[in-house]
């Protein structure tokens, strides 16, 4: 039970994920489902940005000491991947957010309505 209490941050990152799972494919509200993406996006970032955090580990920067020291001392370090990584999916993520919120303005511009199932039946209807 312990082992599962000690890793609560991922139960929440699985719980946001869910969430966001769950509310893109259950809402009819295009709003809701641009926000449920976004919740869905960040809890990706925020588990890979968890998984890449160690406890007392420090920056890879060897200014004193040759690369041949590397391989003796690696798992004091800090793999900066995951977080060059995500910073990336933070562009990529604001990026899609910033045209879903265009697209859902001219949406409302042209069928006054984020709602699908009315866009679908004016969209059949014309």
């Amino acid at each position: 039970m312990y082992e599962l209490l000690k890793h609560y941050n991922y139960w929440l990152y699985a719980l946001l994920l869910a969430l966001g799972l769950y509310g893109m494919m259950s809402k009819r509200n295009l709003m809701k489902k641009l926000i449920a993406m976004s919740i869905f996006q960040w809890a990706i970032i925020y588990y890979f940005i968890s998984i890449g955090a160690k406890r007392g580990g420090n920056i890879p920067i060897f200014p004193e000491h040759g690369i041949e020291n590397l391989t003796i001392r690696a798992q004091n370090y800090v793999n900066p991947l995951p977080h060059v990584l995500m910073l990336t999916a933070i562009v990529v993520a604001v990026a899609t957010t910033g045209i879903a919120l265009a697209l859902l303005i001219k949406i409302w511009q042209n069928w006054n309505t984020l709602e699908e199932d009315e866009i679908l039946e004016k969209m059949r209807n014309e």
